[in-house]
């Protein structure tokens, strides 16, 4: 062992005259320190570690302590839609990445069955009228006392009778977020909206049909999928915006209504997008007269699925905003 120590200290000797002969020494030197001053200079980055970020969790709590604060007159669908309403053209939804996945099924909401849901089904159905009837102006706007902005032109009763939803929105509904089926629920609707209609045709159907909508088209996603967007306020209305359209029209006034009217405004507002959206059609076609009710054969040919997406959510073209439209564009 002593042996090999000593042959490697002669070796280590020898090379070190060697570069030294060769003149290389400073340069080794000179090039360790610039590479020790471009580390110190530029240190290398810290490997990141992956955060995986989820939306807080919502808890049955809360549904809880609303009923608490309800005095059983409390009150189901942003870029938003009706139940079986909007989406007139099919998109293909974004695949979802892993993280995504992941987070969306560690926030997924789970109501704790203890949830008293005989109180909460209370609450939907015992609230008292806070509010007015609307009056309607000379262009058939409705406009509510408590909320000056929203001026739809279809009243539930109208959106009813005419045809909406392929005559589903009122069908047993399974809510995967209270884990129970809400039914019969269309009962606590005014008698004079629902007399002498088939309602298993025009509101408690099971399959959409196309036929039984004012435009004769479906459109739209399924309550579910509201539920599934977080789109749905279960202390208020369960069914999403059309049923809180017909609470709201009798005279309930709850705390979503901020939020609902401001999806409406969005959607078929005076810049609402598939307002402006049907009136482009219009334009884009050529035609400048409407009817109010739709007799016109002029309308068919302007997007039949628009046309039913924006009576889902109150509001139908009429001459005046036509007219004005025009102006706009010339």
């Amino acid at each position: 062992m002593a042996e090999y120590e000593a042959r490697r200290l002669e070796n280590i000797k020898r090379n070190e005259a060697l570069v030294k002969d060769l003149g290389l020494h400073n340069s080794i030197i000179s090039s360790s320190k610039r590479n020790q001053k471009v580390k110190d200079h530029n240190p290398s980055p810290a490997k990141r570690r992956k955060l995986y970020i989820n939306s807080p969790r919502r808890s049955s709590a809360r549904l809880a302590n609303s009923l608490m604060g309800l005095p059983l007159h409390k009150d189901v669908q942003d870029d938003s839609d009706s139940s079986s309403s909007n989406r007139p053209h099919k998109s293909r939804a974004a695949k979802p990445s892993r993280g995504g996945e992941l987070a969306s099924k560690i926030s997924s909401p789970k109501p704790e069955p203890s949830l008293d849901f005989d109180s909460l089904i209370t609450a939907w159905s015992s609230w008292t009228l806070a509010a007015p009837s609307p009056t309607r102006d000379d262009e058939g706007n409705y406009h509510f006392e408590s909320h000056p902005t929203f001026t739809p032109n279809k009243s539930p009763e109208a959106i009813i009778r005419e045809g909406s939803f392929g005559g589903t929105y009122w069908r047993p509904l399974y809510s995967r977020r209270l884990r129970t089926t809400i039914t019969d629920d269309w009962k606590e609707l005014p008698a004079e909206w629902t007399e002498g209609l088939d309602v298993g045709k025009y509101l408690t159907s099971e399959t959409v049909n196309p036929e039984v909508n004012k435009y004769g088209v479906a459109c739209g996603q399924s309550i579910e999928q509201w539920e599934a967007s977080g789109w749905i306020m279960h202390e208020y209305d369960v069914r999403g915006w059309f049923q809180w359209y017909c609470r709201f029209w009798q005279g309930r006034r709850c705390p979503d209504d901020n939020r609902q009217v401001s999806r409406w405004k969005r959607c078929v507002g005076e810049n609402g997008r598939w307002r402006k959206a049907l009136l482009k059609k219009y334009v884009q076609n050529g035609i400048r007269s409407v009817t109010d009710e739709g007799e016109d054969d002029q309308k068919e040919e302007v997007s039949p699925a628009m046309h039913q997406t924006c009576h889902h959510w109150a509001w139908e073209v009429r001459q005046e905003a036509l007219d004005r439209f025009w102006e706009e564009c010339e």
